[in-house]
């Protein structure tokens, strides 16, 4: 049974980028501006063993063996998550779907829920700027601020703006790494990409802009879609 109507200027999402190409900083400005949660799968799978449900039971034991969690549970736990009420004026979904049969689950789910997905968003960087970013990248030790050596140094050199703690370099902060997840990102997304395309709700970002013209340029894009 439906759990909700379409709400006037509802917002129902999948954010998609590669490692690196700032997700979860754009996810937070729509977060604020439309006051709906941020869902990723690991929320997920936290919030289900927390609750102590069936499926959160199940998560957990594969979890517990270091084995990746079947799709039918993980399905499960997003068809829970979905029918709370705090998604009731849309989401932000990160990190699911991963595959097609998770792609078509969602729609079968968000028809249970008597919705259907307003838009999935792609911040698009090419390989060589995501790899360019994470080379350069650097952390605090101490706080987790985060810098890069050419885009956002910090003006204390090897120490944090902020609290003056040590910057370090993670390890997986390499060429190789990075050249690596995103070949595997790409893999699985394409056909993501397509099946979205198809439906006609998909919509692409440039996401070697600035910050705030990333932003612009996804607000226009959700502000044109019709409800």
């Amino acid at each position: 049974m439906p759990n909700q109507f379409l709400i006037p200027n509802s917002k129902f999402l999948i954010l998609m980028g590669a490692p690196g190409a700032g997700k979860g900083t754009q996810a937070a400005k729509i977060v604020e501006k439309y006051n709906i949660p941020q869902i990723s799968t690991g929320d997920m799978f936290r919030a289900a063993i927390k609750d102590g449900t069936e499926l959160g039971k199940r998560a957990k034991s594969f979890m517990d063996a270091g084995q990746l969690v079947p799709d039918e549970v993980t399905i499960g736990i997003v068809r829970e998550r979905l029918a709370k009420s705090d998604c009731a004026n849309g989401f932000i979904l990160d990190g699911f779907p991963r595959t097609l049969e998770q792609a078509d689950a969602l729609t079968k789910i968000l028809d249970e829920l008597g919705t259907k997905l307003t838009r999935v968003l792609n911040i698009h960087v090419p390989a060589e700027n995501l790899i360019e970013r994470a080379i350069g990248r650097r952390i605090c030790k101490n706080c987790g601020a985060t810098y890069h050596v050419k885009f956002n140094p910090s003006t204390k050199g090897t120490n944090c703006d902020k609290c003056g703690g040590e910057l370090f370099q993670r390890a997986d902060d390499n060429a190789d790494t990075m050249k690596n997840r995103l070949s595997v990102y790409e893999k699985s997304t394409r056909p993501l990409i397509d099946y979205y395309k198809a439906a006609g709700i998909y919509s692409e970002i440039d996401g070697t802009q600035p910050i705030d013209k990333v932003t612009e340029a996804l607000f226009n894009v959700l502000s044109s879609v019709k409800e």
